[in-house]
This record gives C-alpha cells, sequence and structure tokens, in this order.
C-alpha cells in the first residue's frame, strides 16, 4: 500500500516574520512523505518584515485539505486580521486539519479566526496577553500542546516546536534523528530572556513596541467583534 503524503501548510503574508515558519519549514520539509505547501492569495512574491522576499508555492483555491497547518506572526498579523478572505481560509483549513499550529504572534491569527477557543496556547511575551480576549488560554511556555494545537513562543521558539510536531507526526526517534542532522544544540552567547533580563529591558522593548501592539490590540477587537457580529446573524 501506498502511504499518502503528509500535506503540510504554512502560511505566507506581507510583512510576516519569515523564521516564524522557515524555521519549522526547515524541520517539517525533511519528514518522511512530507509535501509542504507555501500558502498565499496568489502565487507572487512576499516580502518579510525586514525585506527577505518570499515565493509561495500554493494558491488557498488550490489548497488540498491539509494534515498540518502553521501560521507565524510578524507585524503583518494585523492586516491579516482585517482580511476577510485570509481569515477565512485560515478558518476552514483549520476546522479540517488534524494539526492546527502556530509560531509566535501567528497565534493570534488562529484564535481571531475562533481556532483556539478554550485552548491552551503559546505566543511571542510581548503579546502573549492579547490571547485571552480571543478566547484562548495563554501560556508562557516555549512549546504548548492541547489536543491537536501545538504552539511555538516568539519566532526562534518555532524550531523547537517543529521538532515537537515532527514527533507527534512521524515520532519520536524520527525527530531525534533530525535534530541530530541538524545539528541543533542551541548555546546562546547572552543569557537574556522574558525570565533572566531586568525590568529596564523588558521595559524599554514593551515601549518601543507600543504603537505595533496597539494596532494589534485593536486588530483583535475587531476580529471578535465580526465573530460575535456573525454569531448573531447565524440561523439557529
Amino acid at each position: 500500500m501506498t502511504t499518502p503524503p503528509l500535506e503540510i501548510g504554512l502560511l505566507f503574508f506581507p510583512g510576516m516574520t519569515q523564521l516564524d515558519v522557515t524555521g519549522p519549514f526547515e524541520v517539517l520539509a525533511r519528514l518522511p512523505g512530507a509535501r509542504m505547501h507555501l500558502l498565499w492569495k496568489r502565487i507572487e512574491p512576499i516580502t518579510s518584515d525586514v525585506g527577505l522576499i518570499l515565493m509561495p508555492t500554493t494558491a488557498f483555491a488550490d489548497c488540498p485539505r491539509l494534515d498540518v497547518l502553521c501560521v507565524g506572526g510578524g507585524p503583518g498579523q494585523i492586516a491579516v486580521m482585517d482580511d476577510p478572505e485570509v481569515m477565512a481560509f485560515v478558518a476552514k483549513a483549520g476546522a479540517s486539519a488534524r494539526y492546527v499550529t502556530s509560531v509566535c504572534a501567528g497565534s493570534l491569527i488562529l484564535a481571531g479566526a475562533g481556532l483556539l477557543d478554550g485552548y491552551r496556547s503559546a505566543c511571542h511575551w510581548l503579546s502573549r496577553d492579547q490571547l485571552a480576549p480571543l478566547g484562548a488560554i495563554p501560556v508562557a511556555e516555549r512549546i504548548v500542546v492541547d489536543r491537536n494545537r501545538i504552539s511555538g513562543g516568539g519566532v526562534t521558539a518555532g524550531i523547537d516546536f517543529a521538532f515537537q510536531l515532527a514527533a507527534e507526526l512521524c515520532g519520536e526517534e524520527v525527530a531525534r534523528r533530525l535534530q541530530l542532522l541538524l545539528e541543533y544544540d542551541p548555546q546562546p552567547p547572552f543569557d537574556t530572556s522574558e525570565r533572566s533580563a531586568p525590568p529596564e529591558a523588558l521595559a524599554a522593548i514593551r515601549q518601543a513596541a507600543r504603537p505595533m501592539l496597539d494596532a494589534r490590540r485593536e486588530a483583535g477587537e475587531r476580529a471578535i467583534a465580526r465573530r460575535s457580529t456573525a454569531s448573531a446573524d447565524a440561523p439557529f
């Protein structure tokens, strides 16, 4: 018997933080039978938040039923949450996917699409507090697994997340071999994180990010309002 492919879709969008999904791509594309779909409305170049040009491979209209939907974040997440076409695609693809996953602020997109109601989720520490108003349960962990929802924290956490997801999909031994092959043995030169950084450093980053965080929060409020309106308009 022929084993069906693993259909893995990663959402691309203008203003994305590319490492949120290219880190996982590097791991997941090496899984046995993996068929990767870099998803956007159309096949056209996408520019990341820091200027890297990326090319989607699969238009929304051509996306198969997915085993994995993975959504990253970045400043472009704000426009995504105001885009009915993208949010409708995320909601539909996530409703039928075996695993619904995110990295960084991608969890806000999933939550805005109604896919994290009552689920525990990670997010970048700057935006974690924005999960609860959208119906998710924020968790300050690097990887969070809640049933078939798997999420990673900010940006580089996507690599850790990908090995966890690889183990879920193909078993721990496959994930361990991939970790060895890719020489994933992080040894950061500085001991600095949300937990270890001095309060003044955290405050300075929050202050610099305030305009983006405010815009992100407002996009979340609009998503909540649209979901409320849609529920009110639904037939009984």
